[in-house]
């Protein structure tokens, strides 16, 4: 059996995701449930959550993120160690939802990247679970070793305003 080392680096991050759940509303009692014993989302390797941005590599933003929260969200999202992944899980994460007003951040988009959006209002825990198998699916098969030295994902960091 033969394997380059890319792979086994993906498998092996796969297969241990440390998300860091960033909840603020109802998207996030649907992430607890998602992390109850029915759905049990620790068989795909995400038993321990993290709730420190340095040990994390996968942010999950749920819930109606206000405007004056984005900063925090991107300084959040800054202290999370290379390679990141993040997670929009509903549509107020996503798009705003139906809070179109004033206060609230019309996507986290606006502030930080996000790899992988998750429908719903709020979604079932089904979809969140299938967020979370293409964020494995990019962690293992379209993750380059060092994505940070990518110039397109420096441009990215940049648009962002990103160091």
């Amino acid at each position: 059996m033969t394997t380059r080392l890319d792979q086994l680096v993906g498998l092996a991050r796969k297969n241990s995701l440390w998300p860091l759940p960033f909840a603020t509303s109802c998207c996030g009692i649907e992430f607890m449930s998602t992390m109850a014993a029915h759905y049990d989302l620790a068989r795909f390797g995400m038993e321990r959550l993290s709730f420190s941005p340095r040990q994390s590599d996968m942010l999950m933003v749920m819930g109606t993120i206000a405007k004056k929260m984005g900063p925090v969200l991107q300084e959040v999202y800054s202290q999370m160690a290379e390679p990141r992944w993040v997670l929009a899980v509903g549509a107020c994460a996503s798009s705003g939802g139906i809070f179109d007003t004033y206060s609230v951040l019309q996507g986290i988009d606006k502030v930080i990247p996000v790899d992988v959006y998750v429908p719903g209002c709020p979604p079932r825990p089904e979809q969140i679970i299938d967020g979370v198998m293409k964020i494995q699916e990019l962690a293992h098969k379209h993750e380059p070793l060092r994505r940070r030295n990518l110039p397109e994902y420096q441009e990215l960091l940049a648009k962002y305003g990103i160091e």
